[in-house]
């Protein structure tokens, strides 16, 4: 993964790109996996750990409303993290992380592994990739970085 991570800051630091990040299933380890990395502050521009409800209302501008629609848990809160990040700094590109890690919070239409990632470029588009991983709440938290590391890495393509 810091290999996957180095490529990302040094393909968006040759672009003047920065990056936002939102999460709340990986509680800050995908701007944790980035700033592992010496220098990753001019790449790094912040990130929002949303782990509540409410956290991604007032921090992102969650619609309560899309919340209660749809789960925290979905394709369109995970959009609107990633776009809430966005509005919320100075970056060009967002990921935002939304899912169930595990080993409990998981209902038959929503599997322990299932996680959203949302994707946000400032005057592109956004979009949400639904993943379910396996394994325990670790590996779930690993592979959803591991994922959100590569979308950033093509969006900033």
């Amino acid at each position: 993964m810091l290999e996957a991570a180095t490529a990302l800051l040094e393909r968006c630091r040759a672009k003047g790109l920065h990056i936002a990040t939102a999460e709340s299933c990986t509680g800050g380890l995908i701007a944790g996996a980035l700033t592992e990395i010496a220098g990753s502050s001019d790449v790094v521009e912040r990130g929002f750990v949303t782990y509540s409800n409410e956290a991604k209302q007032e921090m992102l501008a969650v619609p309560e409303a899309m919340i209660a629609a749809h789960g925290a848990v979905s394709a369109e809160v995970a959009e609107a993290m990633a776009l809430g990040a966005l509005a919320r700094s100075g970056a060009a590109l967002a990921v935002s992380a939304t899912g169930i890690a595990g080993p409990g919070g998981a209902t038959a239409d929503k599997p322990v592994g299932l996680v959203y990632l949302g994707i946000a470029r400032r005057g592109g588009h956004a979009k949400a990739e639904r993943f379910v991983f396996a394994g325990d709440r670790a590996a779930v938290r690993q592979a959803t970085v591991a994922e959100a590391l590569r979308l950033l890495d093509e969006a900033a393509a």
